[in-house]
């Protein structure tokens, strides 16, 4: 079964000629923009919409979808969330970046130790980089950057994560 990942968000038409405004994930504009189609979720079922044209406008890129050619054929899909397959999404992921589902449920060991210290049980941003939300043996949720100087090895094929445990990160 094919999985689809969200990369954006139809945001709102522009102009009359069937162009809407998308909002894309973070930090992809270069990816989205390369991409040739996208899926929308109706009623269970994901619908291919192939992209005739995409620029950048903005925060927004400014996308032409085949077949759409008016404002009253797009106006029904105003909020509506893009989707691509997974496979697309991993094919353009750098060397160290990986998706957010990967990450949830990766243990978490002291890099000089070797002690288990938690679990990863979310991922965020807070506008300068990605967080790791970790739940610790003693329960508590405490938000690791996931930065290479704190985060030296994720290890996906044993599914841990080693950190370097700098004094009061994990408090």
């Amino acid at each position: 079964m094919t999985k689809y990942i969200s990369v954006g968000k139809i945001l709102n038409f522009h102009g009359i000629k069937g162009e809407v405004r998308v909002g894309y994930s973070q930090n992809r504009l270069d990816f989205f923009l390369t991409l040739n189609c996208v899926f929308i979720k109706e009623n269970s079922q994901y619908k291919r919409l192939d992209i005739v044209s995409a620029r950048p406008h903005k925060n927004f890129v400014i996308v032409k979808f085949a077949g759409l050619d008016d404002i009253n054929q797009v106006i029904p899909y105003k909020g509506s969330i893009l989707f691509v397959e997974e496979q697309t999404v991993r094919e353009s992921l750098d060397e160290n970046e990986f998706l957010i589902d990967e990450m949830v449920g990766l243990e978490v060991f002291d890099i000089e130790t070797d002690k288990k210290l938690g679990f990863v049980i979310g991922v965020s941003n807070n506008g300068a980089n990605d967080l790791l939300s970790v739940k610790t043996n003693t329960k508590h949720v405490c938000l690791i950057p996931f930065v290479e100087a704190i985060v030296p090895v994720v290890d996906m094929k044993n599914r841990q994560i080693k950190i370097n445990n700098i004094e009061g990160l994990l408090e």
